[in-house]
């Protein structure tokens, strides 16, 4: 039985692909990424390589530095695949890098949202909360977190904290009674 033509695929997309990955194996990005470009043009199914070869250059870039080109790559990933958590995840990570977190603390959002079950999401936001003195939300990011793993060593260890660092910024209770000052001396 002859197969239909999707099923088939296009055999130029397949050897521009396979040239693609090689040059990723290669760490030729920038060919990486063309090669895959010209494959998914051609035939849909490359277009998850392109968003993968945008995350790999963008990795490289953050390495060296070249913070602006990582964000723009990635960037370009997600435009391509909005459901990859691991594109949200590094372009928060730089983000971090930085100083940027409202936008660190929005794309680690997404990753929760697109992989609620990742206790590094959690922990990740729930650092950056504490960061900023929000300790509400570094608490609540944190019981996420237990939730997936109650003997996760960072969760605990940071729920610790967090406690502490609350009960010492606490104001006493409305019922607690007030402490007199003692007596001023008479000059």
């Amino acid at each position: 039985m002859a197969k239909s033509a999707q099923q088939e695929g296009n055999p130029q997309a397949a050897k521009i692909a396979r040239d693609a990955a090689q040059a990723a194996k290669d760490q030729d990005w920038n060919k990486a990424i063309d090669g895959f470009r010209k494959a998914a043009e051609m035939d849909r199914k490359y277009v998850a390589n392109l968003a993968i070869a945008y995350q790999q250059r963008a990795f490289s870039y953050a390495n060296d530095q070249r913070f602006q080109d990582a964000l723009n790559d990635l960037n370009e990933s997600i435009k391509i695949n909005p459901r990859d958590a691991r594109a949200y995840e590094q372009r928060a990570a730089i983000e971090m890098k930085i100083n940027d977190y409202d936008k660190a603390l929005t794309d680690y959002g997404e990753a929760i949202k697109t992989n609620p079950g990742e206790i590094k999401y959690h922990l990740y936001r729930s650092y950056i909360y504490e960061l900023r003195g929000d300790l509400q939300n570094a608490m609540t990011d944190t019981d996420a977190a237990l939730k997936i793993n109650p003997k996760n060593k960072e969760a605990v260890e940071r729920k610790q904290r967090l406690q502490k660092i609350q009960s010492q910024t606490a104001p006493p209770p409305a019922n607690a009674t007030p402490v007199a000052a003692p007596p001023k001396k008479k000059p």
